[in-house]
C-alpha cells in the first residue's frame, strides 16, 4: 500500500510540474505540418521546406530557433503578453494576430550567428558548422524545461572532420535561455558565438554581458517594434572580443564544450519595454 501511495504521489508531482510548464517546442516539415521530434537530412539544408526555418522552443516570453542550413544561426520571435505560441501560430502569426495581441519576427539576423548562435574559429577567421555528412535537427520536452538541438556532422576543420552539438533550452518561468555547444571530438576547438545588432540600436558592453535594443529591419511582421537582445557569458571562457560591424564576436579559449545564456524583450511588452528595464533586468 505504501509503494502504491507513493507512486500515486509521484504522479501527481510529475502531472502538476507539466501542467505548469511554460516551454514548448516545435519540429515539422512544411509538406505535412505533422509535428516531429527529429528530422535529418544529409544535405544540411532544409531552411525552404522545414517549419519555421527549423526547429523552435519558446518560453512564455520568447521563442528561439536555430536554421537548417549553413548558418546554424539562432533567431529571436518576440512576444508581446506572456503565452505559448509556436504550436499554434508556427511563428507567423497573421497580421490581425499580431493587432490581437499574438507575437511576431521582429529580429532580422542576415548573413549573422544571429542571438548566441555558434559557429567555429579558425586562428583568425570565423568557420560555419558546413559542409556536413549530415545534420539533424531534434526538440525535446520535459516537465520542466524543453530544449532543441542541431547535430552538424563532420564539418571541415583544421584539416580535420568534427562532429558539432548546438543545444538550446528553455526553463518554464525564467525568461534566459541557455545555449551550449558541444565538440564532439579528441582535440579541443575554439568555438565563436555572440550576438548582432544594426545601424541605430542601443549597445551596452560589461564583463560578461552584451546587450542591443532597437528596430531590426525585418519585413515579415506587421509593423517594426523595438526589441533586446542579449548573451551573458563567462568572460574566462574566452579568449577576445570582435566586432565586425555587425555583430560582437566572442572567441573562446580551445576546449570542447561552451555555455552561454540569452535573453530578449520587445517593446510591446507590459514589463520590460525599454532599454532601462531590459539592463535592469539583466543585471539582477
Amino acid at each position: 500500500m505504501r509503494r502504491l501511495v507513493l507512486l500515486l504521489f509521484a504522479v501527481v508531482l510529475i502531472a502538476t510540474a507539466q501542467a505548469q510548464n511554460k516551454t514548448d517546442v516545435s519540429l515539422f516539415m512544411r509538406s505535412d505540418s505533422l509535428q516531429q521530434s527529429e528530422i535529418s537530412a544529409e544535405s544540411g539544408d532544409l531552411y525552404n521546406t522545414i517549419g519555421h526555418h527549423g526547429p523552435a522552443v519558446e518560453n512564455e516570453w520568447m521563442a528561439l530557433r536555430i536554421y537548417f542550413s549553413d548558418k546554424v544561426a539562432i533567431d529571436v520571435y518576440s512576444k508581446a503578453k506572456p503565452q505559448l505560441e509556436l504550436k499554434e501560430k508556427e511563428w507567423y502569426p497573421s497580421a490581425e494576430d499580431q493587432k490581437e495581441g499574438w507575437g511576431a519576427d521582429y529580429y532580422k539576423v542576415g548573413e549573422t550567428l544571429g542571438l548566441g548562435g555558434v559557429r567555429l574559429w579558425d586562428e583568425e577567421k570565423v568557420v560555419r558548422l558546413n559542409p556536413v555528412s549530415n545534420r539533424t535537427a531534434r526538440v525535446v520536452k520535459e516537465p520542466t524545461c524543453s530544449y532543441m538541438e542541431m547535430l552538424s556532422e563532420d564539418v571541415p576543420y583544421k584539416g580535420r572532420k568534427i562532429d558539432v552539438l548546438v543545444r538550446v533550452t528553455a526553463y518554464s518561468g525564467e525568461r534566459n535561455a541557455k545555449v551550449e555547444a558541444f565538440a564532439l571530438t579528441d582535440e579541443p576547438v575554439q568555438f565563436v558565438t555572440g550576438v548582432n545588432y544594426h545601424k541605430g540600436q542601443e549597445i551596452y558592453k560589461k564583463d560578461g554581458l552584451i546587450a542591443t535594443w532597437g528596430l531590426h529591419p525585418e519585413d515579415v511582421a506587421a509593423e517594426l517594434v523595438e526589441l533586446g537582445a542579449a548573451i551573458m557569458y563567462d568572460p574566462a571562457d574566452f579568449v577576445k572580443t570582435e566586432d565586425d560591424g555587425t555583430q560582437f564576436l566572442l572567441v573562446s579559449k580551445p576546449g570542447k564544450q561552451l555555455t552561454t545564456w540569452v535573453s530578449s524583450a520587445c517593446g510591446r511588452e507590459a514589463e520590460i519595454n525599454t532599454m532601462e528595464k531590459f539592463i535592469g533586468f539583466l543585471e539582477k
